[in-house]
């Protein structure tokens, strides 16, 4: 199964966006989001939280503990 790092680049690039724009649609800094893409850092859970809301998918799918990605 995928790590949380994995599936947030594969989120980010199904989305077709950069790295710079996720971050700021989000409200953190580019730095900070790669941080936690190239697996460096966990998100808090309000990042959490941000990048459900913003993907549309459940904190399950996004830490790799389910295959299921809608939110309910």
């Amino acid at each position: 199964m995928k790590t949380f790092h994995e599936i947030l680049k594969d989120l980010r690039i199904e989305k077709n966006i950069s790295q710079k724009q996720l971050s700021s649609n989000i409200g953190i800094s580019t730095s900070h989001y790669q941080s936690y893409e190239y697996g460096k850092t966990k998100p808090t859970i309000d990042n959490l939280i941000k990048f459900c809301l913003y993907f549309n998918v459940s904190a399950d799918y996004l830490l790799g503990l389910s295959d299921v990605r809608e939110r309910r």
